[in-house]
């Protein structure tokens, strides 16, 4: 039987490959091995609970003050025993993380075929976003199959020489996941009960009735000056916009928490909760009038339920949502910020045109192609 194992580490990534670790568990003809690295340990152990996914293999890496360097040698050398210990036939990775990074350079040392869900993504400049740009591309060098969420996507691995014949559409697995969590919330009253209780403890207004602001922010990019002036920029709109709120559950770095406590903690309708667990943000995603974020998944998952998103980053890996109207970027620009969020909440036009405007990132049907991909690979019928 050939063996299928997919790794991940982080939150983002567990979002994204929980759906595509059920899908390829429910084959008969393939053994699955799920291997976390668990570079973040208590906010991947959320995402695992929620999708109610075991790891077969968890290397619990995570630790205190851990930086790049160690973080990347670890991954690799725990992935050389892995590897050698369960012999899979191919590895699935995803996205940008360092855990991705590590572990497609331990598959080219070890010989094992890789295969990267959400490839292809670029900024083109290796810095932006650092370090994900640069694992992004070294992962694309050893990947066998390419698994491209979009056209454009699969259009920068061809730019980069990358055979066709190993690239396939398939949307992106994010719109799985959604899909997957908002149909258990909806159809289980006990479940929305639940979440609203859990919102109801920490934001004290009628947030089910009221227009307000999703936010979030923790790109190392914007750490330092940025975070001020965005920081600068939400208390100025909730200044001016005093009948909206804006919620903003706040990273738990304290080059995060510093600036946004000191400047925003006074004020009345903004909100500073503790991170939310998927199934409440996402909860409270739908609910929101528009999303301002530094975040990537986002980017994909707000679009499809037609919210506007302001992107305060430079540069984004994800422009076909620029193209297509879903977002907008805005940078760590203090007067872009204001403009952008004061034009969404009093011109109506203009909020329609962008929650109106087509998600590219795919019908939740993601996970169907990648699994079927990978067994025509594998020769499994």
């Amino acid at each position: 039987m050939k063996k299928v194992m997919l790794v991940f580490g982080t939150r983002p990534e567990a979002i994204k490959m929980a759906p595509l670790s059920h899908a390829f568990k429910a084959e008969d003809g393939l053994e699955t091995l799920v291997c976390v690295t668990a570079q973040h340990r208590e906010m991947l152990d959320q995402v695992l609970s929620i999708f109610d996914l075991i790891p077969d293999i968890d290397l619990n890496l995570m630790i205190d003050n851990q930086d790049l360097f160690n973080l990347t040698a670890s991954i690799i050398t725990k992935m050389r025993d892995v590897l050698a210990t369960h012999k899979p036939d191919i590895v699935l990775v995803h996205g940008d993380t360092t855990t991705t990074m590590a572990t497609s350079i331990a598959c080219f040392y070890a010989g094992i075929s890789v295969g990267h869900v959400e490839a292809g993504l670029r900024t083109h400049n290796i810095k932006a976003p650092f370090p994900e740009e640069f694992n992004r591309r070294v992962a694309s060098i050893v990947t066998k199959i390419h698994f491209a969420p979009t056209t454009l996507s699969r259009q920068n691995l061809i730019n980069e020489n990358i055979d066709v014949s190993k690239i396939f559409i398939t949307g992106n697995t994010v719109i799985d996941s959604l899909h997957w969590v908002l149909n258990k919330i909806e159809l289980n009253p006990s479940e929305i009960s639940r979440l609203k209780k859990i919102l109801d403890d920490v934001l004290p207004f009628n947030w089910l009735n009221t227009r307000y602001v999703l936010i979030t922010g923790h790109r190392r990019e914007n750490l330092g000056a940025g975070f001020i002036d965005i920081c600068e920029a939400i208390s100025i709109l909730a200044k001016k916009h005093e009948d909206v709120h804006f919620i903003y559950p706040v990273h738990l770095n304290p080059k995060v928490q510093e600036p946004v406590n000191n400047i925003l903690s006074t004020l009345k309708n903004v909100h500073l909760i503790p991170p939310l667990d998927y199934d409440p943000f996402v909860y409270l995603l739908k609910n929101s009038y528009l999303v301002l974020t530094d975040s990537g998944g986002i980017q994909e998952e707000a679009p499809s339920l037609g919210k506007p998103v302001l992107v305060m980053r430079d540069v984004t890996e994800r422009p076909e949502a620029l193209k297509a109207g879903t977002v907008k970027l805005v940078g760590a620009n203090k007067s872009m910020i204001i403009s952008s969020v004061n034009e969404l909440l009093t011109d109506h036009n203009s909020y329609r045109i962008m929650s109106e405007a087509y998600n590219p990132y795919g019908d939740g049907k993601a996970c169907i192609r990648i699994v079927k991909n990978i067994k025509d690979l594998l020769h499994v019928s």
